[in-house]
Formats: C-alpha cells, structure tokens, sequence
C-alpha cells in the first residue's frame, strides 16, 4: 500500500522484474513494439513502466502518445528522430492518461488547454525525471514525457573534440565573466550548461541557478524556478486579481543578493534579463547563459538588438560557444567508402578554409586515399533500424580576447566578427562536422541535414 501512494505522489519505482524483462528482451524498436503488446493484456501501471523503462533503456529522449481518429500512435525519439513504437485502443489510453496525470500532478478534469507537470523515476539506485506536457488535439489529449537521465549530465558524455573540450574546461575556472550557449531548439544547450555546472561544482564554491523549468535536479546546488503570476476572484471587490510573480530578471535580482561564485540563467531573452547578466558577470561572478541565434557571432548582434550596451558586452563576454547535436554512425553496420567527386570537392574546399587547424586532429595528406562512413539504409538491431546510433556534439568557441573586445565597441556586422574569430583560430560547426566526417563518426549527409554551411 505504502508503493502504491508513493508512486501516486509523484514518483514511480520500477520493479527488479520490469528491469530484468527489459534488459533481457528489449534490444531494439521491433522488441519495444513487441513488449508493449505483450504487456498491454496486463495493468496500467506496468504498462506505463514498461514503456517508460523500455524507451531509457533505448536511449530514447522522449515519448510521444498521440491520439488518432481509430486508436492511440506511441513513439519515441532517439538520437533526435521519432521512431513507431505502436498503437494503441482508446480505452488503454485513457488509463494511461489518468495514471500520467495523477503522476505528474495535472488536473484530471481539465482536458481543454495544455498541461505541465513532472515526476520521477527511481531504477536501480538512479533517479530519472520526467518532464510531462498535455497539449489538446483533434481526438484527445497529446502528452509527451521528456526524459531527463542525468547520466547524461558531462562534458565527457557530450563527446566533444579534444581541443573544444580543453577550452571550456580551462574557461570555467575563471572568476568571472559570462559564457553564453547558442544554437536552435534541441541542439543540447541546456545540457551543455548543466555539465558545466557538473564539472564546477564542489564545496567551495556556491552555484545559483534560475530556470523554466528546472529540468536536472543538482546536488549541492541552489535552483529556483521561474514563477507566473496568478489570477484569482476577489469576492469583496468582485473582480479578478492577478498577483504578480517572478521572471529571470526578478529572480536573478535576488540571486545576486545570496552573493553566488556561480550562476547560471535558463535563457537570456530580454533586455533586463540581459542587462542584469552581464552585470552580474562584470561584479565578481561567473554567469552561465543559452542565446537563440544561429551560431557563436551571433551572440554579439543579438544582445544589441535586446538593447543592450556595447561596452557591457565587449567588457562581460568572455565566451561564446555555437552549438549543435550530430548523430552518429552505427560502428556496427556502417561500410566506409571512397568519397564520390562532389563529396571530396566539398570535403577538401572546407578543410582548407580552417586557418588553423587543431593539433589533435590528422588530415590525410593525400584525400584520394581517404574513406568515409555511410550509414546503412535499413541499419541493423544495433541502432534500431537507422544506420545510426548515439550523438555527439559539434561546437565553434568564439574567444573575447582585448582585440575582439576592441572589435566590438565598433559594433561590426556578424559576418565580420565571424571572420575575425576565424583568422585567430575558431573552427566553425560546419568545419567541426567536416571533422567528423573524415574521422568516421558521422556521414556527409547528416552533417548536410543539421548544421548549415558556412558562406
């Protein structure tokens, strides 16, 4: 009974005999489709824990459950790309749907406008959270969980290049100073953010963080999340009263009242918040940021169009990083070929646009010898079926030295503040996914499809 009302307030334990079941069986998208058909016969609860097991033990990121006009579509997204995983009856759903609900404390009786909630997952002795959403649709209610497993959470995991990882760990021990990550939706930002604060963190130095929504929960660390104002009746008036709640510029007013080392903002997206961050990073204190441009120049452009002061900018920015999530190739199933002319012409025009290239890394010095990977079309179990299997993340780190600092005072266009960075010495993402290609982590095609080539 004690189980029960536990998982029930917001936590779900999963049982030895899921665990076993999952790791025995369930190798691949055909066997999580398999499984949950022959769990489906079974509870509500194991059903959900199946899935929910079945799809981290997949590496999934998320699970998608998405009502049709005839039955119920589940899917997850592994390694950025959504893959079937089934269908569903409506009754099942529904179950589902309650359980989810109770779990991630959403308002059962509410189905007409959309829904945040969370809980958590303990498996052998970890602690995985869940990030729920409910959005109305045609035929029901949509619900995606985001699974946040902090085993994820290092700058070994992001399985950056030797020399980009050697610049972000030398930069964060500075005292202070602003380092801002940028790239779209997904790109892994957040991620890189929270790893950084892993590799920070110890019991010298106190880290603040002010975020929508918290997504890790860190040990040792102080995090507060952002707060909407709510609106209530007020019988003695008869009117509704809205009482005003917290944004990122409130709450990192108060942030820098607790006298931080460390503080880290969700995302930089309007002028106060901007223009407190920088100031914070200019008194004593190293401010961690996400940015939404397009890569690390932008940085600069962006945050005068926010409003702010150059000379805040030039004197707070210490460190910008472009960044995106490229998959990798199943070393299992993929071949390596002899690169077609176009591909070669491609490969050797952009190798020879890094003015300096990383000592770590060795090109061919004759490229008609060279080979690169292709994933296989149908894949194999290994990587579900995709030709793909894991990601790793490609940067840029643009540096604000005096020199770059001086440049900016003179508010350049982004296309000259690229162009400097590269003459002393930044790699672009393009170039680094180049990189990767030769290296036989990823394919031409995948570095095509995610990262846009450089001008």
């Amino acid at each position: 009974m004690e189980e029960s009302n536990k998982k029930f307030a917001g936590s779900v334990t999963i049982t030895k005999e899921i665990i076993l079941d999952v790791k025995k069986s369930i190798h691949s998208i055909i066997d999580f489709e398999k499984k949950i058909k022959e769990y489906i016969t079974q509870n509500t609860t194991n059903l959900l824990d199946i899935i929910l097991f079945g799809a981290i033990n997949l590496g999934a990121s998320d699970i998608h459950i998405e009502p049709q006009s005839d039955q119920i579509r589940l899917r997850i997204r592994i390694d950025g790309v959504l893959q079937d995983a089934g269908f569903f009856e409506t009754t099942i759903y529904h179950n589902l749907l309650s359980r989810l609900k109770l779990l991630s404390k959403l308002k059962l009786n509410v189905t007409n406008k959309p829904q945040d909630g969370r809980f958590t997952i303990e498996a052998e002795n970890t602690l995985i959270e869940i990030r729920t959403s409910s959005l109305p649709a045609e035929y029901g209610e949509s619900i995606v969980m985001r699974i946040l497993n902090p085993e994820n959470l290092s700058l070994e995991a992001l399985g950056l290049r030797k020399d980009l990882y050697e610049i972000l760990s030398q930069e964060i021990q500075k005292r202070n100073g602003m380092i801002v990550v940028t790239g779209p939706t997904s790109a892994g930002k957040t991620t890189s953010l929270y790893a950084l604060l892993m590799k920070l963190q110890n019991p010298g130095i106190k880290i603040v963080t002010i975020e929508d929504p918290i997504e890790y929960h860190l040990k040792g660390v102080s995090q507060t999340q952002v707060s909407p104002g709510e609106s209530h009746f007020n019988p003695a008036t008869g009117q509704m009263v809205t009482e005003k709640g917290y944004d990122f510029s409130d709450g990192l007013r108060s942030i820098v009242r607790q006298n931080p080392d460390v503080i880290l903002v969700g995302e930089i997206r309007d002028l106060e918040t901007a223009k407190i961050s920088l100031q914070a990073a200019l008194t004593g204190h190293l401010l961690l940021s996400t940015l939404h441009t397009n890569d690390a120049a932008g940085t600069i452009p962006r945050l005068v169009d926010l409003g702010v002061d150059l000379s805040s900018i030039a004197s707070a920015l210490k460190v910008s990083v472009g960044q995106r999530l490229l998959r990798k190739v199943c070393q299992k199933c993929a071949v390596m070929t002899t690169p077609n002319p176009d591909e070669l012409a491609e490969i050797k025009k952009t190798i020879k646009s890094i003015l300096h290239l990383p000592k770590e890394i060795i090109i061919p010095k004759d490229f008609s010898e060279l080979k690169i990977a292709r994933a296989q079309e149908k894949g194999c179990q290994e990587c579900n079926y995709t030709g793909y299997k894991g990601r790793k993340g490609v940067c840029e780190i643009l540096l604000i030295d005096d020199e770059m600092e001086k440049f900016i005072l003179k508010n350049p266009p982004v296309s000259e503040i690229k162009a400097l960075a590269i003459k002393k010495g930044m790699v672009t993402i393009y170039q680094s996914g180049i990189i990767e290609v030769i290296i036989g982590e990823t394919t031409l095609e995948e570095v095509k499809r995610v990262i846009e080539k450089d001008e």
